[in-house]
């Protein structure tokens, strides 16, 4: 006869303490990306998505309706200082606003993607738990921007600095001009959507919020 063990709750566990940052980041309202407000300070935040591009559609049915329950992204914003294991009581500054200021220019340089079909929410936290709450909502909704589609994310290498591959996320959604300077990759956009297509059909968008696991 097998024994089950029963292990006692431990609320300091990191996967709990990554299931509070990363529920109370969800309790958070949607914001249209198109309306985003200053704001101050460092944190977690999704992007959704719900327009018609068609290798999103799983995704766009979990977000209909009001719902948002499939990021298409997940990312966090952290002090520079934390980066380098600097001041932990630095100063975070627009640090997770101009993030997302960022991810919006990029959506309005696609030609293929609309800004008013992209939604967020965010959350302010404490530098420390930053990236568990991110890890945690990552593991939990394999965004597809960050499991397969890479690139969304990156920033102008800078002059001089563009022999590397250009991000397949610019092949799915041309038009960011740094981007354009890099070299061509051996993927085509047909050849990505279908793999995002697979990806989606064999990993689903989950159909709650919930993060807790037993």
């Amino acid at each position: 006869m097998t024994d089950n063990k029963v292990i006692p709750f431990n609320p300091l566990d990191k996967r709990h303490l990554g299931e509070s940052v990363g529920q109370a980041m969800l309790k958070q309202p949607v914001v249209p990306m198109e309306e985003l407000k200053t704001f101050t300070g460092a944190g977690i935040y999704a992007i959704y998505y719900t327009g018609d591009f068609p290798a999103y559609e799983a995704i766009v049915e979990r977000n209909k309706e009001g719902r948002f329950l499939a990021p298409i992204y997940v990312g966090k914003a952290v002090p520079a200082g934390s980066r380098k294991g600097g001041d932990l009581k630095a100063n975070p500054g627009k640090v997770l606003f101009n993030r997302l200021k960022q991810h919006k220019r990029s959506l309005e340089e696609a030609s293929n993607l609309d800004l008013k079909d992209f939604h967020c929410r965010y959350l302010l936290v404490d530098d420390i738990w930053i990236p568990l709450g991110e890890s945690l909502l990552i593991t939990k909704f394999d965004p597809v921007w960050n499991k397969l589609v890479d690139g969304f994310g990156n920033h102008d290498p800078g002059k001089g600095r563009h022999a590397g591959l250009r991000p397949r996320w610019d092949v799915l959604h041309p038009g960011r001009p740094w981007a354009d300077r890099c070299r061509d990759r051996d993927e085509t956009e047909d050849q990505i959507i279908t793999e995002v297509k697979d990806y989606l059909r064999n990993n689903p968008p989950p159909d709650s919020n919930d993060l807790i696991t037993v």
